[in-house]
């Protein structure tokens, strides 16, 4: 699970109406749960990042912290990035198997998947693909592309 809560990732919440709060938290706990180890929360970029600590990987190609997941609220939707499957049409497929054995209709974009409320997603599926890629193997998939 990620480390304590930053003042930034509250002081974010905090701001937000309480029907968009309420989704955020739900889809919140999810990640929160399912992340595995070592992965930090934090605030970046207007969102709440779920990143490879800089101690961990400092060698980023632009010497940030690795992005994993985000949340972000949009003007007129919430958005889930999801970046490892990115690197795996595999878990891309998952994902959206997940959606339509829920019944779920899934609005995404690469790696970018757009909601209102918490129920518009099939968390079960948003769980699997979080919980898929420990995070040594995802510094190796960073490190890999690199390379290419």
């Amino acid at each position: 699970m990620a480390a304590k809560t930053a003042p930034a990732v509250a002081a974010f919440l905090d701001g937000l109406p309480a029907e968009r709060r309420k989704a955020m938290d739900a889809v919140r706990r999810v990640i929160r749960k399912h992340l595995p180890a070592g992965y930090e929360e934090s605030f970046a970029g207007g969102m709440i990042v779920y990143e490879v600590p800089l101690a961990r990987y400092p060698d980023t190609y632009n010497r940030h912290a690795l992005w994993y997941a985000a949340l972000a609220a949009e003007k007129s939707y919430l958005s889930l990035h999801l970046m490892p499957i990115y690197a795996s049409p595999t878990l891309a497929k998952r994902l959206r198997d997940g959606f339509e054995a829920a019944g779920k209709k899934l609005d995404m974009g690469k790696a970018c998947v757009h909601f209102h409320t918490a129920d518009d997603l099939a968390l079960d599926a948003v769980a699997e693909v979080v919980a898929s890629t420990p995070l040594d193997r995802w510094v190796a998939i960073a490190k890999a592309a690199r390379r290419t």
